[in-house]
């Protein structure tokens, strides 16, 4: 297991849909995909994620399993019950050394990324679990548990909470609750109450809106009507440096690369970063590097430059977007790149918050023209990728 992957996730497609008159929810298709496979892409996709263990009915097993054959997914048979679905999916991880498990309703197709992000880290934190909440904004009244018509209380709105998934436990408390409780009832509706019922510490992490669940045929009409209005924007940004007196390592994509000269710049002068940083800034139509960093501040000068495509990231998440694909050119005739190519692909994935799958990093020359081809200096471009739901644009 690579060291970055640190949380196994059990995703629960194994429902009956009950309450959907027998449309198996899971398996509706928005945007090309069906809903679980939503879910699990959001997965896939995060770079701290391990081992993932889809649970389904036993009548969907097989076709399922030679689906996801060639994608390293665990295919297993649920329970008649949630809890029970849970254990089974547990039970495919006895042998895993995720410290974390995230454990998530395939109802909730779409996660955005900053959900897995809070919650690891709450984990890291040193919490035993962590769910995603929102506030209620309705008033709630208890009624009668007879006929439930009249009403017995009214309960106090500000402290109650939505709770939703994925909810993330430490993976051995979570394994070791379930196998100690062999619970024929639908009373478990999450996972988190068993860590209630054992006196142990549940933390809450903001929710987002984007993780509503389906329940009703109304729900999934309504998010594939919103989920039409989703786009995909592409900005470019470019960057250039002049080489100076004296000698490196010169930063280039987060890496140091040694050189025999030094780079003439105000931060660390890193051309790949820079002119990802402005790639991202024009895909959110959010101007450009030296308005966010003017080169005029002294608190910038000699700044990593890691810092810099940290708040770029951090805006795609405040604008409701997510980042699917960068991919940075160098120009210049030394130093050679080749070498640390793979190095550069994962800083800028770690920085970046996206798999190495997703970032792309080339080289080239300029056959000896222009002033990168007389070794005056280094350039870089570069492209990156987003998806923004249009309710979500940026005025």
């Amino acid at each position: 297991m690579n060291s970055n992957q640190i949380c196994d996730v059990v995703l629960l497609a194994a429902g009956a849909a009950r309450r959907m008159k027998g449309i198996k929810k899971q398996f509706e298709v928005i945007n090309g995909l069906a809903v679980y496979e939503h879910a699990l892409n959001s997965f896939v996709n995060h770079k701290n994620i391990g081992k993932i263990v889809l649970v389904v009915a036993s009548n969907d097993a097989q076709e399922l399993a030679k689906k996801h054959a060639a994608d390293d997914i665990v295919v297993t048979i649920g329970g008649s019950e949630r809890h029970l679905s849970v254990k089974a999916g547990l039970a495919q991880l006895q042998d895993s050394d995720a410290d974390y498990v995230a454990i998530h309703d395939a109802a909730r197709p779409f996660i955005p990324s900053h959900i897995l992000d809070d919650g690891i880290k709450a984990l890291k934190d040193g919490h035993d679990g962590v769910i995603p909440v929102l506030p209620v904004a309705d008033t709630i009244k208890q009624v009668d548990d007879k006929n439930q018509t009249s009403v017995k209380k009214t309960l106090q709105r500000d402290l109650l909470r939505r709770v939703q998934t994925p909810q993330f436990f430490n993976a051995q408390i979570i394994k070791n609750l379930h196998n100690a409780n062999d619970l024929q009832t639908s009373m478990i509706t999450d996972d988190a109450m068993m860590l209630e019922a054992a006196g142990l510490n549940v933390f809450t992490i903001d929710g987002d809106e984007r993780l509503d669940k389906i329940t009703w045929q109304a729900d999934l009409e309504k998010m594939k009507d919103q989920n039409m209005n989703f786009e995909f924007r592409t900005g470019t940004g470019f960057d250039v440096h002049r080489f100076s007196e004296g000698t490196g390592p010169i930063m280039i994509c987060g890496i140091g690369v040694e050189h025999n000269q030094a780079l003439d710049a105000h931060s660390d002068g890193d051309v790949g970063i820079h002119a990802l940083c402005d790639a991202i800034f024009g895909a959110l139509c959010d101007g450009d590097i030296g308005m966010h960093f003017p080169p005029s501040d002294d608190k910038w000068k000699g700044a990593s430059s890691d810092q810099f495509l940290t708040y770029a990231v951090d805006k795609i998440i405040k604008a409701g977007a997510e980042l699917r694909h960068v991919d940075v050119t160098i120009l210049c005739e030394t130093p050679k790149i080749g070498s640390h190519r793979d190095k550069m692909r994962e800083q800028l994935a770690s920085l970046c918050n996206i798999p190495m799958s997703r970032v792309s990093v080339k080289a080239t020359t300029t056959e000896k023209l222009g002033f990168t081809g007389r070794a005056e200096g280094i350039a870089a471009q570069a492209a990156a990728t987003i998806a923004l739901p249009m309710a979500k644009e940026m005025s």
